[in-house]
């Protein structure tokens, strides 16, 4: 069937009766992309390195009963001597669809394992973007989504309260 275009079917029998659990990514966009840098030309000039920070947001909103947006906000900030070098701030999203997934699973694939297929996209898109602006591409490290979705899921379980249903925040 047309609708079902670009849905990974995982152990379906193909009699149209399907009960197991289906994910497809959809589509795969940028949503917001700014990169600044505010002291260009005078940057190029500087010889202390400059001290990255990275922060991250990963958000989720359903859009009907079986597609889902995921997005991962990246922030980063480079800065030498107390001055900015640059900054770039990044949100790149993604379509899910999702079908017969246990309630149970879908917070987890939505804050877990979605972000981890969407993040070599948006690592990509960073280093292009610093080394556009004339700076060596950042490459960020890979970030395990999973340990961080179980570790903010603990901490929540401990103050007594459950992850805000669609978000997660972190720091590289």
């Amino acid at each position: 069937m047309a609708e079902d275009e670009g849905v990974l079917n995982l152990g379906a029998t193909g009699n149209g009766a399907d009960e197991g659990p289906q994910v497809g990514l959809l589509n795969q966009y940028i949503k917001d992309l700014s990169f600044e840098n505010p002291n260009a030309p005078a940057v190029y000039q500087w010889q202390s390195q400059p001290q990255i920070d990275v922060q991250f947001n990963i958000g989720s909103q359903q859009l009907n009963d079986e597609i889902h947006e995921v997005a991962v906000k990246i922030e980063i900030s480079a800065r030498a001597d107390g001055q900015a070098a640059f900054q770039v701030e990044l949100v790149y999203a993604g379509l899910f669809a999702l079908r017969n997934i246990p309630a149970e699973q879908l917070q987890p694939f939505l804050l877990a394992e979605a972000p981890r297929l969407l993040f070599p996209f948006a690592r990509r898109v960073i280093a292009d973007a610093v080394r556009d602006g004339g700076f060596p591409p950042l490459m960020l490290d890979p970030i395990d989504f999973g340990a961080l979705y179980m570790q903010r899921q603990a901490q929540m379980q401990s103050e007594g309260t459950g992850i805000p249903a669609g978000k997660i925040t972190g720091q590289a």
